[in-house]
């Protein structure tokens, strides 16, 4: 399905994170995979998934806070693929006393980190891949019921995921006529790293089992499939668009 198709996939963390299951899709469909890394804790974990499971693969260092980094990024793809073809968005931080409390009570430091990375880093990436994209190509960027409701915990992750979301649609509006697609998953909640900082996950992940229309929660390889579909001709109709895949949580009511 992706065969002679570059991408590169931003924020694995470690084999339970979304991106990785992602990359797992996609490399079985036949695509070719650079990965990014931020910092050196992340590092061994990157290389180790990929050095055994997709040897062929490009691992980079990118920090999406330092320009010259994504800069650089860009220019080693380009240099080894000659063409990109999708880029996976999975970046989200925000510091951990924001998640705690009241949103009230978020500081200006911490609402600017958290839009900064979160948020203001897909439009960054497109920019930069855009130019890659000489045949067309697909941006999928991964994000969460909490934008669209209030979640405890949550807090400011919320509003980077609404202002992500919103993001989406005005990159695919201006990428479309280069056929560059821009969409979202909207996935829910799973055993992250970065979830983990959210207060109350485990309660969270019981009540979304217990009123999702399948009864359970989703799994990461559902989302990684759902990307697959959003960077391959299957989905070249679809744009600015954010896909729920959480068990069909988000039509329930009351």
């Amino acid at each position: 399905m992706l065969e002679h198709k570059n991408g590169i996939i931003f924020g694995v963390a470690n084999k339970r994170s979304i991106a990785w299951a992602t990359a797992q899709a996609l490399h079985a469909a036949g695509a070719r995979l650079a990965f990014t890394y931020q910092g050196d804790r992340l590092k061994e974990n990157v290389e180790g998934l990929t050095s055994e499971a997709m040897p062929n693969s490009l691992v980079l260092p990118c920090d999406v806070t330092k320009q010259e980094e994504v800069d650089e990024t860009f220019k080693r793809v380009n240099d080894e693929f000659g063409r990109l073809d999708f880029v996976i968005h999975s970046i989200a931080f925000a510091p951990r006393e924001a998640l705690e409390g009241d949103y009230l009570k978020t500081n200006r430091e911490a609402f600017l980190t958290a839009l900064e990375i979160s948020a203001y880093s897909l439009t960054q990436l497109a920019r930069a891949a855009a130019p890659l994209m000489t045949e067309g190509g697909s941006i999928v960027t991964m994000t969460f019921h909490g934008a669209e409701k209030v979640y405890q915990g949550y807090n400011v992750m919320g509003v980077a995921k609404a202002a992500l979301e919103s993001s989406v649609r005005y990159l695919a509006a201006d990428l479309g006529p280069r056929n560059i697609r821009v969409n979202a998953i909207s996935a829910g909640p799973i055993q992250t790293l970065s979830a983990r900082g959210v207060s109350g996950l485990s309660d969270m992940m019981k009540h979304h089992a217990e009123r999702a229309p399948l009864c359970r929660n989703v799994e990461p390889r559902e989302v990684g499939d759902t990307a697959l579909f959003l960077c391959s001709q299957l989905s070249s109709g679809i744009t600015g668009e954010t896909i729920h895949v959480d068990c069909g949580y988000h039509i329930m009511g009351i």
